[in-house]
């Protein structure tokens, strides 16, 4: 598998990173920008993701514009929809808003504080383990 994680916040992108390297490859980036650069870069050497993990609240770009950037980048290069790479925003905020902003474009969503049992639970359900 192979992963990128998405979080402005230090703390939480070392410790997705620890979860997530004993699945595979593990790349992490601070911002949403990044994050548009790398997947770009990846789709266009037909080396996508599999899974993004991707923060919500970013000072940047925000993870729920990153998530339609994405999305479009797929659409773009002709990525089927079940071919594309999974994506779950991570959100220190449970409200429904963000939750409905995501809809239809993202594999699910994880709230901080997260754990190990979490993250494999989600990838199991989205056969990524």
């Amino acid at each position: 598998m192979r992963a990128l994680i998405v979080d402005d916040e230090m703390v939480s992108r070392k410790k997705m990173i620890q979860i997530l390297s004993g699945f595979g490859q593990c790349d992490s980036v601070k911002n949403g920008k990044a994050a548009v650069s790398v997947i770009k870069t990846a789709i266009e050497e037909k080396t996508p993701y599999d899974l993004v993990t991707l923060d919500v609240s970013m000072p940047d770009i925000n993870g729920i514009k990153v998530l339609a950037m994405i999305r479009e980048m797929e659409k773009d290069a002709g990525i089927e929809t079940e071919s594309r790479t999974r994506i779950l925003m991570v959100t220190s905020h449970s409200d429904m808003g963000t939750v409905k902003a995501c809809a239809g474009k993202c594999d699910g969503y994880i709230v901080k504080p997260f754990d190990k049992d979490l993250m494999v639970d989600k990838m199991t359900r989205l056969n990524l383990i």
